[in-house]
């Protein structure tokens, strides 16, 4: 099986780590992986702004680089999402709507993709700890996935899932959202770090690396001794006390 991957922006600039540990899992699963270089920003924060033109210019590129794949694969459940946004994007243009609509109905979150499409739900991992996940909005309310990254995480040795209270509320991250309404956007992922604080967990983890970055960023500047990991580093976890 061929996949195609999609790095993202905030992968490729902040977490090439994560973006080593998808290929890892999805080669060790039997995946060809390439990546194609022809890729760039998604259009999401031009797109969520209400920039059409911008994001139509950002996502024909994209529909170019990745239309021959034969599965394209995302560690970020809201760039899976905007994909997803690109026929309605071009729907007035019937070739790029086409073209756009092929290129979106072959496109996986990266868990999503290890449950419906290779169809499994333990990959071996070993990573001791107590846990919690926070579920990014765009991944569940957008792309409509909420079981898979469960699902691979209760099978990883050694590791206790314990629940997150409100856990469908937004971090306060939401793209250009922390630039626009930063007050707003403050008091939101203080409350998300609260409520992973009361969890008792030592490492939170998250399908969508800017929900990481934006609370991440916010546990560290409140000196809090809990750990933030992308679901595709704890995948990657076999040997027992390394990451």
């Amino acid at each position: 099986m061929k996949v195609s991957l999609f790095i993202t922006c905030l992968s490729e600039i902040f977490y090439q780590n994560v973006a080593k540990d998808v290929v890892e899992v999805l080669e060790r699963l039997g995946c060809e992986v390439d990546f194609p270089k022809g890729q760039i920003c998604c259009g999401q924060p031009a797109f969520n702004s209400g920039y059409k033109k911008d994001a139509q210019k950002a996502a024909k590129q994209m529909i170019a680089s990745f239309e021959k794949a034969e599965y394209i694969v995302t560690p970020s459940g809201s760039c899976a999402a905007m994909f997803k946004e690109y026929p309605e994007l071009f729907h007035d243009d019937e070739n790029w709507r086409e073209r756009a609509k092929s290129v979106a109905d072959k496109t996986y979150e990266f868990s999503q993709f290890i449950v419906h499409v290779l169809k499994v739900e333990d990959v071996g991992a070993i990573y001791p700890g107590r846990a919690t996940f926070h579920t990014s909005c765009h991944m569940t309310r957008l792309l409509g996935e909420k079981e898979a990254p469960s699902l691979l995480l209760k099978n990883v040795k050694g590791l206790e899932m314990l629940p997150l209270k409100n856990n469908y509320d937004c971090c306060g991250f939401g793209g250009t959202f922390a630039v626009k309404m930063a007050p707003i956007s403050e008091r939101m992922v203080d409350e998300k770090v609260r409520h992973v604080e009361e969890s008792t967990a030592d490492l939170l983890i998250a399908a969508d690396n800017g929900c990481l970055m934006n609370i991440k960023g916010r546990i560290d500047r409140k000196g809090k001794p809990i750990e933030v990991k992308h679901i595709a580093q704890i995948l990657n976890s076999r040997v027992e006390g390394v990451t």
